[in-house]
C-alpha cells in the first residue's frame, strides 16, 4: 500500500513557498447529505514542537539536505504518521482517531455545501464551493503570523508570517484546479494516496461528513445512513422505493430523480 509522505511539501517549501495547503472532499458520490471539504497545512515550529524543530535541524546538518525534512520523529510518532493517509484505506475508528491528530499537527478549514446547493448548481460546482469555503475559514483562522519553515543559506529557518502576506500553493486532489481562486495551485492526480496534506484533508473531510450523516440518521432511520452514508446501495436503493426521498437526498441525482 502506498503511504502519503512529505515530499511534494517539502520540495514546494524549498522552492520559496512559505505554506502548502493540502485540500480535498468527501461526498460527491452519495445520494444524500453534503460535500464536505477540508484544506490542512503542517503546523511547524511550534513551541511544543521544539524537540522536533531540533530534530528536524540536527538532520539538517547532518545530511546537508537539500529541502527540510517535515516529519521526524520516534517509532511511535512514525506509526502514527503512517495512518495520515488516503481515508479511504482507513477504518471509521482509526479515521477517528486519526482526525484528531490531523487538528493537532495541522492547521485546517472545513466548507459544507448542502444538498439544495447541489442540486441547485450541480455537484463539481458545490465541490469546489466547499473547497472556497474551506479556505475561508483557514484563513480566518490564520490571522495572526503563523511560523513557516524556509530554506535559507543552506538551512532551515522558522520564522512567523501571516499567511494573508506569504506565499502559498494549493495542492488540489484530482485533475482539476479549482475555478476562479486567486491563490497559486498544483493539482495532483491521487493526491490523496501521494500528499501528506491532502490525505490529512480527505481524512478531515470523511469524517466531518459521516457525523453529519449520523445525525441525519437519527431524523431519518429508515434510509440506514449510518451504515452506507448516503451512497447508492441495495440497501438504500430499497428504502427509497418502499419511503421515497426524504429531506436531505440529493434530487438531481437519477436514482432519486426518477423517483419523485
Amino acid at each position: 500500500m502506498i503511504i502519503a509522505n512529505f515530499e511534494q511539501e517539502e520540495h514546494l517549501l524549498a522552492s520559496g513557498y512559505d505554506f502548502v495547503l493540502g485540500i480535498d472532499e468527501a461526498g460527491r458520490g452519495p445520494l444524500a447529505g453534503p460535500v464536505v471539504a477540508a484544506v490542512c497545512v503542517l503546523r511547524l515550529g511550534r513551541d511544543e514542537s521544539a524537540s522536533r524543530r531540533t530534530r528536524l535541524e540536527n538532520k539538517q546538518q547532518q545530511q546537508d539536505e537539500a529541502v527540510p525534512r517535515l516529519y521526524s520523529g520516534g517509532e511511535m510518532m512514525d506509526k502514527k504518521w503512517n495512518f495520515v493517509r488516503d481515508s479511504k484505506t482507513l477504518s471509521e475508528k482509526q479515521r477517528e482517531a486519526m482526525f484528531d491528530f490531523v487538528q493537532e499537527h495541522f492547521y485546517v478549514g472545513v466548507g459544507i455545501c448542502d444538498h439544495e446547493t447541489i442540486d441547485r448548481m450541480n455537484i463539481l460546482e458545490a465541490s469546489f464551493l466547499a473547497m472556497k469555503k474551506a479556505i475561508v475559514e483557514l484563513k480566518s483562522k490564520c490571522k495572526s503570523p503563523m511560523p513557516t519553515g524556509r530554506q535559507e543559506n543552506g538551512k532551515l529557518q522558522f520564522k512567523n508570517k501571516k499567511f494573508s502576506d506569504s506565499k502559498c500553493i494549493i495542492l488540489v486532489d484530482g485533475n482539476k484546479s479549482i475555478p476562479s481562486l486567486s491563490m497559486e495551485q498544483l493539482a495532483i492526480v491521487s493526491g490523496d494516496k501521494l500528499v501528506k496534506s491532502i490525505a490529512a484533508a480527505s481524512i478531515v473531510a470523511k469524517v466531518t461528513r459521516d457525523r453529519i450523516i449520523r445525525e441525519a440518521d437519527k431524523l431519518y432511520p429508515e434510509y440506514g445512513f449510518c451504515a452506507h452514508k448516503g451512497y447508492g446501495t441495495k440497501v438504500h436503493i430499497d428504502a427509497l422505493k418502499k419511503y421515497g426521498p426524504c429531506p436531505i437526498h440529493r434530487k438531481t441525482f437519477a436514482p432519486v430523480k426518477d423517483m419523485l
